[in-house]
């Protein structure tokens, strides 16, 4: 499947370059009038500048013009790297009228590498304009919700033939094996992303949804489990059980209130595998979803008492 998504617009060179100490004040402070400039501090022989500076610069260059990069090697810039109070590289400063207004240390996913420059972008007064992966990948996405998880899954592999590390392309082709009842294919899957995107939100909250179907696929009637509680409150396995039972069955509000249940009456048991159990469903979910939302809540009380 061809998809056509290459950005259109201006060339990487245009949008960016390497500049020396004596460049800052023109090409940083000056240019970033006009355009959010994200500035990359980087040296030769720092490994995880090497991972983050070309990842960094196809985010910026997807953003078409929306804001700029520049980098700088520390080695050769001691005093602007003094002045700015780096410590570590890679260090990444966004600046905005000559003034710093975003940043981070340390090499990202490219899931939060896109997320940082969407907001120096909108801290521009911009929009990062939507690229064909994205839409294309909100096609999958509602296509896999309403059941089509086949055709979803062809154009998330599409995706990920032009942008092989794209975490939502490989989660949503976690998602639609899991749905078409594949788990092994599903962990394949997700074993084989590329370890720089192994721990982005997107794979985590794959991991855990692969967690609750192998569960799903042993877990018991919950009508006996329901009675086994009714007739003893006390029995915390079979509690649990009707939590994963009532998860399979697409009941993660009644899950979660037994979970809840059985933290409350013992947060040992089982070396706390009611916590781990709420953890799970939480990061299956969505963040804002009102069970994660009302479960951690009512969570973080008990814990807290």
């Amino acid at each position: 499947m061809d998809l056509n998504l290459q950005p259109q617009g201006g060339q990487p060179g245009d949008l960016v370059k390497d500049i020396t100490e004596a460049d800052f004040m023109a090409e940083v402070v000056e240019a970033s009038q006009e355009t959010p400039i994200i500035v990359d501090f980087w040296a030769p022989w720092c490994g995880p500048c090497k991972q983050l500076g070309p990842a960094l610069e196809k985010v910026v260059t997807e953003a078409k013009g929306a804001v700029k990069m520049v980098k700088v090697n520390v080695d050769q810039a001691q005093m602007i790297a003094s002045q700015l109070q780096i410590q570590s590289i890679p260090t990444v400063y966004a600046f905005y009228k000559g003034q710093p207004v975003d940043g981070f240390q340390g090499a990202l996913p490219e899931s939060e590498l896109k997320a940082f420059v969407a907001r120096v972008v909108e801290a521009g007064g911009g929009e990062a304009p939507e690229d064909g992966l994205s839409e294309a990948l909100d096609t999958a996405d509602e296509m896999l919700e309403q059941g089509a998880a086949a055709d979803a899954l062809e154009i998330y592999a599409a995706v990920l033939e032009e942008d092989a590390t794209s975490a939502r392309a490989f989660a949503g082709m976690v998602r639609c094996q899991i749905s078409l009842g594949d788990l092994e294919q599903a962990e394949a899957i997700l074993n084989g992303a590329p370890v720089e995107i192994s721990k982005a939100p997107e794979l985590e909250a794959a991991h855990a949804q692969l967690e609750l179907a192998k569960q799903a696929a042993g877990a018991g009637p919950v009508g006996e489990l329901q009675a086994q509680v009714e007739a003893n409150p006390d029995d915390h396995q079979a509690r649990f059980d009707l939590a994963q039972a009532l998860h399979a069955n697409g009941d993660a509000e009644g899950a979660v209130a037994q979970l809840l249940e059985l933290f409350q009456r013992d947060r040992e048991w089982n070396d706390g595998a009611a916590k781990t159990q709420l953890f799970t469903v939480f990061d299956a979910l969505k963040p804002n979803d009102p069970v994660v939302l009302n479960g951690r809540r009512k969570l973080s009380s008990m814990i807290f008492l």
